[in-house]
């Protein structure tokens, strides 16, 4: 299953509700997919959608579904991270009247630059072919989100060992 979010934000993501109808209705997505839709206007005809779900509906949708695609706020796309899923991201753009400016790109570029855990996708068009490579991409991608508390913890104790004579 994939499961697309496009968040709350209160203007619509039709560009990305409507691409990913039209991959399922061309059979280059075969799988189910679930939808929440948003402000969106547009009313997917090939997949199962909701405008909004419940917090544990969304939880229970992001664990089961092979791929999460969502926006490119960081609420969407830190809980799949935080599940052990790669999101797919595709940007909310100002200039499809998607969000107030772009700010949504130059993040979500630079989280994937930064933590390369996330895969950005900016040409809509591109989205199919990333669907159909997901897991090649997937599998030469980092392992997840690294602990600060782990490391902490691993040059802590070598401190320590240094100190009291350890090796």
């Amino acid at each position: 299953m994939i499961f697309v979010t496009v968040g709350t934000h209160e203007q619509q993501f039709n560009r990305l509700v409507k691409y990913i109808d039209k991959l399922k209705e061309n059979e280059t997505i075969e799988e189910d997919v679930i939808i929440q839709t948003g402000f969106s206007t547009y009313e997917p005809k090939h997949c199962k959608w909701s405008k909004l779900f419940p917090y544990s509906e969304m939880e229970k949708n992001i664990a089961d579904a092979r791929v999460v695609i969502t926006h490119g706020g960081p609420s969407s796309f830190i809980m799949p991270l935080q599940v052990g899923k790669k999101p797919i991201v595709v940007p909310r753009k100002y200039e499809f009247k998607e969000h107030v400016n772009n700010h949504q790109v130059d993040f979500s570029k630079a989280v994937a630059e930064r933590m390369g855990t996330i895969i950005v996708v900016e040409e809509i068009e591109k989205l199919g072919d990333t669907l159909l490579h997901y897991d090649e991409i997937v599998a030469n991608m980092p392992s997840g989100l690294k602990s600060n508390n782990a490391k902490f913890n691993m040059v802590f104790e070598k401190i320590v060992k240094n100190l009291i004579g350890i090796k």
